[in-house]
């Protein structure tokens, strides 16, 4: 059994699910059917299972199946470092979002601790090419698997953002007003900051130490301005004071972790991510997510869950084969899509099989593999 895993998922009323029960080994998930069927339903479902919304990024009511729109369960049994823990999490109209951790209530940033998950989904594909922002959710997806507690800081720190955002748009002038905030801002910041970096630090050096059919992702932290992102909390702090003028005739704070960017380098081409082929970019990501899960194994004793979204896409055959050696030789429970069983070949012997039929997630395990 993996140390990080999910024994059982029960999906109620969640996207095209009605009730949808399944139970796993530890192994890797193989789940194939046609375009449609629910197959990264159920990714979605485990993703639910760590803290924030998900790998498809969702409102909680948006997962809610139509046309009841009764509102949403997910149940699991989950296995976490030699710990068996019962988690629940759903949604109401009445009641909103919940999470119940063996039977008591508890914030989401309670299930980082619990279960690491990392994902790969096709909407990824093009993250070296497009906003900051995308960049950013993955850093912090990275980050908050080595440390359950980041999500706390990128909390306390956008909350505070927001208040110092409103008063910008309102013109406020006085400084009163601004220095709590500020120092909210600058203590959760530095806290962002230093997460960040040791985790891009942890990546980077599983990367280069390891033999791998994925090349090397060379990874920059890079401020608002460009340049390499440092400092502390005072420095944060007196950036913050010194930027009010220019953030008011803005609307919106300017500096600060929150405009943070990932910066990524085909190593062996010395070439921007963003220059390289659909391939190869898909290849870059595949490295990052690979060596983090590494990198966690060896800090914490077992690799995450890996959730990989039509992972075939774009990769060859020796590519897959490879792909899922290096899945099996990490001992991590991966949960991999495809429109067929073809495509998962090179994991016969070492997979369980989930066929999933029709258009409303009706599921149906096939033999071990």
């Amino acid at each position: 059994m993996s140390a990080f895993a999910v024994t059982s998922l029960l999906l109620s009323h969640f996207r095209s699910h009605r009730r949808t029960a399944l139970i796993f080994d530890g192994r890797p998930v193989v789940i194939h059917g046609p375009n449609g069927a629910g197959k990264t339903n159920i990714l979605e479902a485990v993703s639910l299972l760590s803290p924030g919304r998900g790998l498809r990024r969702a409102g909680p009511d948006e997962v809610a199946r139509r046309p009841e729109r009764l509102g949403w369960k997910l149940k699991a049994e989950a296995e976490s470092l030699g710990d068996r823990h019962e988690v629940e999490t759903g949604w109401s109209e009445a009641g909103g979002r919940s999470v119940l951790i063996d039977g008591k209530a508890a914030p989401q940033a309670a299930l980082g601790r619990i279960l690491r998950i990392l994902w790969l989904v096709p909407a990824m594909d093009r993250l070296w090419i497009e906003a900051a922002e995308g960049r950013r959710r993955f850093l912090d997806r990275m980050t908050l698997s080595f440390e359950p507690g980041h999500s706390d800081a990128v909390l306390r720190y956008e909350k505070a953002m927001r208040e110092r955002n409103r008063l910008l748009r309102d013109e406020v002038r006085d400084g009163r007003w601004y220095d709590a905030l500020e120092e909210q801002m600058a203590e959760a910041g530095a806290v962002m900051r230093a997460n960040r970096t040791r985790a891009v630090t942890r990546v980077r050096e599983a990367q280069e130490q390891a033999r791998t059919a994925f090349p090397v992702a060379a990874l920059r932290i890079e401020g608002a301005d460009g340049g390499d992102e440092g400092g502390g909390a005072e420095e944060l702090l007196a950036a913050l004071a010194a930027g009010r003028t220019r953030d008011m005739a803005a609307g919106r704070t300017l500096t600060g972790p929150h405009r943070t960017d990932l910066v990524a380098f085909y190593a062996e081409k010395d070439m921007p991510a963003a220059q390289a082929s659909t391939g190869e970019q898909k290849a870059l990501l595949i490295s990052l997510i690979l060596a983090n899960a590494r990198a966690l194994a060896e800090e914490v004793g077992a690799a995450p869950i890996l959730l990989m979204d039509e992972i075939a896409a774009h990769l060859d055959e020796g590519r897959r084969a490879a792909l899922y050696d290096e899945i099996c030789a990490l001992g991590a429970q991966a949960f991999l899509t495809g429109t067929g069983p073809e495509l998962f070949e090179g994991l016969e012997g070492r997979s369980q099989t989930i066929e999933v039929i029709d258009e409303n997630g009706t599921s149906r395990a096939g033999e071990a593999g």
